[in-house]
């Protein structure tokens, strides 16, 4: 039987808005990137992007907003878009990326059709104050744990070479283990020279190498996710990831960044042999 890759996509419903000094993001009004900021996606173009994604295998529709964490008005746009999705695109699963999250804004979102929530961890604890410093790794670690007390799917991961050490990826992949999220978002930083990161050291080796490890000591994660950064990091590459450990890609375009053409990614996955997941219980 072939191995079922999972196709997830990305909607930025709330751009380029967000306060905080992430030295990785482009949507931190900080650093003035180049980069489309609007306050929310008219729920029209939303229900386009989700019924032209499902079309392509899709099966995870994540629901971003480029802001620290929920407040009030915050909550009731993610509301009204996910219960709007669940009603026209039921197939769709539904996840919610909207930041730091108590444990009645993550039951809120479950009722209204929200099935997982994704809070990435980013990095270590130890480096995270070198890239961000307007709230706390340990805040994040928190937002993680009320997911998985909300009953929602836990979705959390990270990125890979923003300057961090070989002890700092082991440590935020020990970290995650401790959470036990059901997919692993993988992200390889994307350079943007608005930015004040250097550009990504690592090489396609490395990068592998890396998933390999994600793959080793996440053992229990139904998904290993490669998200951001896969088309600059792996080029021509790219089919080599799933040899590596990975059972999971994005689909489409990222939150500031274009993905690779969508077919160009369905017909590398018909070549390899593999078959598309069509509910989150194929294997």
């Amino acid at each position: 039987m072939a191995q079922k890759i999972f196709l997830c996509s990305i909607c930025n419903i709330n751009s380029g808005t967000c306060n905080e000094d992430c030295k990785f993001c482009s949507q931190s009004v900080k650093y003035k990137a180049d980069i489309e900021r609007y306050k929310q996606k008219p729920i029209a173009e939303i229900l386009e992007e989700a019924h032209r994604l499902e079309a392509l295998g899709a099966l995870g529709f994540c629901l971003v907003t480029a802001q620290k964490g929920l407040d009030d008005k915050t909550l009731d746009f993610v509301c009204n878009v996910a219960s709007t999705l669940k009603r026209e695109v039921p197939r769709l699963r539904l996840i919610a990326c909207n930041g730091t999250a108590t444990l009645e804004q993550l039951n809120e979102l479950k009722q209204a059709g929200i099935s997982a929530y994704n809070h990435n961890l980013e990095t270590s604890r130890d480096f995270y104050p070198q890239v961000c410093t307007t709230h706390p790794w340990d805040e994040r670690y928190e937002t993680c744990e009320n997911v998985n007390r909300s009953g929602l799917k836990l979705i959390s991961g990270g990125i890979f070479g923003m300057g961090e050490t070989q002890d700092d990826r082991l440590s935020m992949l020990y970290s995650l283990k401790e959470l036990n999220p059901v997919s692993v978002p993988l992200n390889f930083y994307h350079h943007n020279s608005a930015l004040p990161l250097n550009p990504n050291p690592l090489s396609v080796d490395e990068s592998l190498g890396l998933i390999t490890l994600a793959r080793e000591i996440l053992e229990n994660a139904d998904r290993i996710m490669i998200a951001g950064g896969r088309e600059i990091t792996f080029k021509e590459r790219q089919h080599e990831i799933f040899k590596a450990g990975a059972n999971s890609i994005v689909i489409g375009n990222y939150l500031t960044t274009a993905g690779r053409e969508a077919h160009s990614d369905l017909m590398m996955l018909k070549d390899l042999g593999f078959e598309i997941a069509i509910t989150p219980e194929d294997k």
